[in-house]
């Protein structure tokens, strides 16, 4: 069978995906999670007397909190799962991939299995985040030199 032949038997008998159903989950628990933080954010500003700076920096780390101790109790797989990139966007799902590899490698100890794996899936994020962050900013310095 050559690769041709292959790839068309391979798409033939692949499932298909229900894009408008996945689109639509996406959409609702993504805004969920956004609109839980712009809850929190209110609450803070308004009933804790915070201005709108240390609102959004003390909302952002009870999302974080809330992720990590989701993924903790195995909760937020199962809403990944349901949601699919919905979790994925909000820093919830940042939170979700750096709890996740630390959680799995804790019984090969703190140091060898939670300190080196920790960043294993968030890792490149950052990684490539930061150099393409570097890489605007030189882009951006030299253009407004001219």
């Amino acid at each position: 069978m050559n690769k041709e032949t292959y790839k068309k038997y391979a798409e033939a008998r692949a499932p298909r995906s229900p894009i408008l159903k996945n689109c639509v989950r996406a959409f609702l628990v993504g805004g969920l999670i956004c609109t839980l933080g712009q809850g929190l954010r209110n609450v803070y500003t308004k009933l804790c007397g915070m201005d709108t700076d240390d609102a959004g920096t003390v909302t952002a780390v009870t999302l974080v909190l809330i992720a990590v101790i989701l993924t903790g109790l195995g909760v937020f797989d199962r809403i990944a799962k349901f949601a699919g990139a919905g979790t994925l966007v909000p820093i919830t799902g940042f939170a979700n991939a750096v709890a996740s590899p630390a959680i799995d490698a804790k019984s090969e100890g703190w140091v060898l299995g939670v300190g080196a794996k920790i960043f294993t899936i968030a890792g490149p994020v950052l990684l490539y985040g930061t150099l393409a962050g570097a890489v605007y900013g030189v882009i951006y310095w030299i253009a407004s030199l001219f």
